[in-house]
């Protein structure tokens, strides 16, 4: 007659040969269906197109086949130039995708650079598919974002400071110095979408008078929570 230690024993035994099917079989489907996770969309709207209704668009652009690739589709000089700020805002933005930039198809990233004149502003804006990585090549900036618990973080940044704009976030820039400020951006996504808080607050319709009232409260957040420089230059 078995003890009752030894009944323990083979219970123990057959309880484990049928738990171990059933951990594995949960540990395969669990990678199987992290392997197949959807990629990050690389634009607003994808919605699907059957083949009986027209050709698929692609989530991003089609690639090129490698054998044809060539150096200068690695290469690019768009941000070489300042972009025009003889505008109300005293500023302007130019950010590459990979529909102007090819070598950056499927890499996941974007570049951007942007220019701040004397009392120049970049309204509030988000980009919803990429966090930015934001570097002062030249100038004094105020740079800024807003989490969802309305939390303002914001910094003086001068030459060689990086600051970081994470995704989906609303943010703004301003010119805090006399000099014109120059700054380059990357983000997280080869498309990374703009969503402009101004034209949607204003409909597409705003004016010179609306934008005012935005800028200086902007400028008057600024000066209640950074330690401006002592070039700093505010209305």
């Amino acid at each position: 007659m078995k003890t009752s230690y030894s009944r323990l024993v083979e219970e123990t035994k057959m309880k484990s040969h049928l738990y171990l099917p059933l951990l594995l079989s949960s540990f395969y489907f669990s990678f199987i269906s992290s392997s197949f996770a959807d990629d990050c969309p690389v634009q607003d709207l994808c919605p699907t197109a059957y083949p009986s209704k027209g050709i698929p668009f692609v989530n991003g652009f089609p690639c090129k086949n490698p054998a044809t690739a060539i150096s200068s589709d690695f290469k690019s000089s768009i941000l070489s130039e300042a972009g025009d700020t003889e505008n109300f805002l005293r500023s302007s933005m130019k950010v590459v995708t990979a529909a102007d930039f090819p070598g950056l198809n499927t890499l996941g990233i974007s570049v951007a650079r942007t220019d701040l004149d004397f009392n120049g502003i970049i309204l509030p804006h988000s980009h919803p598919r990429a966090s930015e990585l934001l570097y002062v090549s030249s100038g004094v900036v105020t740079a800024g974002f807003v989490d969802t618990q309305d939390k303002l973080f914001q910094m003086t940044l001068q030459e060689g400071h990086v600051f970081v704009f994470p995704r989906g976030l609303l943010h703004f820039c301003l010119n805090a110095g006399f000099e014109l400020a120059t700054m380059f951006s990357v983000h997280s996504s080869q498309n990374p979408g703009v969503v402009n808080i101004a034209g949607a607050a204003f409909n597409h319709d705003f004016n010179e008078i609306e934008i005012a009232k935005l800028v200086s409260r902007l400028r008057n957040l600024s000066t209640l929570n950074t330690a401006y420089v002592a070039n700093v230059t505010l209305d």
